[in-house]
C-alpha cells in the first residue's frame, strides 16, 4: 500500500464526522446562537405546543373561541349596565312628575282645609286678557275657593297690573260683588307696584284699597290704537286689495285711508266705554271719590295722591292688611296657577284652533280696546 493513498474506512469515517460538524443550510438559518436546535426550531416548537394542548385536553382553536367569550360577556354586560340606567333615569323622572303632582295636590288641600283663621289672597298680577294668567276664567275659579273657605275671614285682592281688556275687567268686577254680598266676607285691595286701568276697574269692587306711597294708581280712560301703512305702501309700489260686503265692513283697517265716519264711529264706542268705566268707579268709591276735572282723564298718580283723590283710603301692603286690618296675618294663596297639562292644551287649541283672520281679530281685540 502506498504511503500516500488513504484507507477506505478512515475515509468515510472523516466524512461522517464532517457531516455530523458541519451544520446544514436549514440549520444554518433556523439555528440561533445559544440554543439547541430542537430548542430553535419552528416546527420542533411546533409540535412541542401541539403536545402540550393535547396533554391538557384542549382542541386547537380554543383560544379563539375564548376571546369571542370574552367579547360576548362584555357586550351582553355592557348592555345590562345601560338598562340599568335607562331604568333608574326612568323611575327618577317618574318620581321626579310624581312628587310635584303631589306637592301640587297637598298645597291645594291645604289651602282649601287651612284649619286656623286666616287670610284669603288672591293675585291679579300682569296684563288682564282672555288668554293670560289674570283671565276672568282663572280669577273666578280662585275667587270662589277664597269666599267659600270656611276658615277665611277676608279676600284681599293682591294687584300688580298694567290693566288690558275691559270685559274681562268687568266679569271679574262683577263676580267680586256677587260672592262679597252672598257670603258676607270682607274684600280688600291691595295695590303694589301698578295698579292701573282695568286692574284699578277690578279694585274699586273691593270694600277699601290699600296703596304704598309710590304705587301707580288710576288711568281711568280707554284707547283704541293701531298704525297706519299707507305712506309706506306708496313708496314701495304695493297696492292694497280689499274686497267686503258692508260700507263699513273694513272699519279701521291699517293698509286703507283713514275713513273720518269710521274715526266717529270708534270716537263714540270708547265714549260709551269710557262712560262706563267712570261708573263703575263711581258706584265703588262711593262719597270717598273727590272728583276733579282730569279724575276720569286716563292720568295716573302715586299711591299718596290717589288717597288724596278718594281714589285709594290708606297706606298699607298685603302683610299689613292681613296683620292689621284682618287680624289674621297667615296668608293662604288661592290664586288658581296654569298647570303644564293646561298649558299644553291652550298651545295645541291655538295651533290646530287659530288662522289668519282669527289671529287678526285676536291682534285687535287685544291690542286696540283697553282700558288705559
Amino acid at each position: 500500500m502506498s504511503p500516500y493513498q488513504e484507507e477506505p474506512n478512515s475515509s468515510g469515517a472523516n466524512e461522517r464526522k464532517d457531516a455530523a460538524a458541519s451544520p446544514s443550510a436549514e440549520d444554518v438559518w433556523t439555528t440561533r446562537p445559544g440554543g439547541t436546535r430542537q430548542e430553535q426550531s419552528p416546527v420542533a416548537s411546533r409540535e412541542a405546543q401541539l403536545a402540550a394542548k393535547k396533554r391538557k385536553g384542549k382542541p386547537e382553536g380554543d383560544w379563539e373561541r375564548s376571546v369571542l367569550e370574552k367579547l360576548a360577556f362584555a357586550s351582553l354586560k355592557e348592555q345590562r349596565r345601560a338598562r340599568r340606567w335607562k331604568l333608574f333615569f326612568t323611575i327618577l323622572f317618574f318620581g321626579y312628575i310624581g312628587f310635584i303632582t303631589w306637592s301640587v295636590m297637598r298645597s291645594n288641600t291645604l289651602s282649601a282645609i287651612e284649619p286656623r283663621s286666616h287670610t284669603a289672597v288672591v293675585n291679579i298680577k300682569g296684563a288682564i286678557s282672555d288668554d293670560s294668567e289674570a283671565s276672568a276664567q282663572h280669577v273666578l275659579r280662585s275667587l270662589k275657593e277664597a269666599f267659600e273657605a270656611p276658615n277665611a275671614k277676608a279676600v284681599v285682592l293682591h294687584i300688580n297690573s298694567p290693566g288690558g281688556s275691559p270685559v274681562q275687567a268687568g266679569i271679574i268686577h262683577d263676580e267680586i260683588v256677587r260672592l262679597k254680598g252672598k257670603h258676607k266676607k270682607p274684600v280688600y285691595a291691595a295695590i303694589g307696584e301698578l295698579g292701573a286701568s282695568a286692574a284699578y276697574y277690578i279694585a274699586v269692587a273691593a270694600d277699601e284699597i290699600y296703596v304704598d306711597k309710590a304705587s301707580m294708581v288710576g288711568s281711568i280712560g280707554v284707547l283704541m290704537n293701531g298704525f297706519g301703512f299707507t305712506g309706506t305702501m306708496d313708496k314701495l309700489g304695493v297696492q292694497r286689495r280689499l274686497i267686503a260686503a258692508g260700507e263699513h265692513k273694513g272699519f279701521l283697517d291699517p293698509f286703507s285711508p283713514e275713513n273720518p265716519a269710521d274715526v266717529e264711529h270708534a270716537r263714540v264706542m270708547l265714549y260709551q266705554i269710557h262712560q262706563q268705566f267712570i261708573e263703575v268707579v263711581r258706584a265703588g268709591r262711593g262719597d270717598r271719590l273727590k272728583e276733579t276735572p282730569n279724575t276720569f282723564s286716563g292720568w295716573v298718580w302715586t299711591g299718596e295722591e290717589s288717597i288724596e283723590l278718594g281714589l285709594a283710603d290708606h297706606i298699607g301692603s298685603l302683610y299689613s292688611v292681613a296683620r292689621d286690618v284682618v287680624g289674621a296675618d297667615t296668608l293662604v294663596d288661592y290664586t288658581y296657577k296654569r298647570g303644564l297639562a293646561d298649558s299644553i292644551a291652550n298651545r295645541l287649541g291655538a295651533s290646530f284652533g287659530a288662522g289668519a283672520s282669527n289671529a287678526a281679530i285676536k291682534s285687535i281685540s287685544q291690542g286696540g280696546w283697553l282700558y288705559q
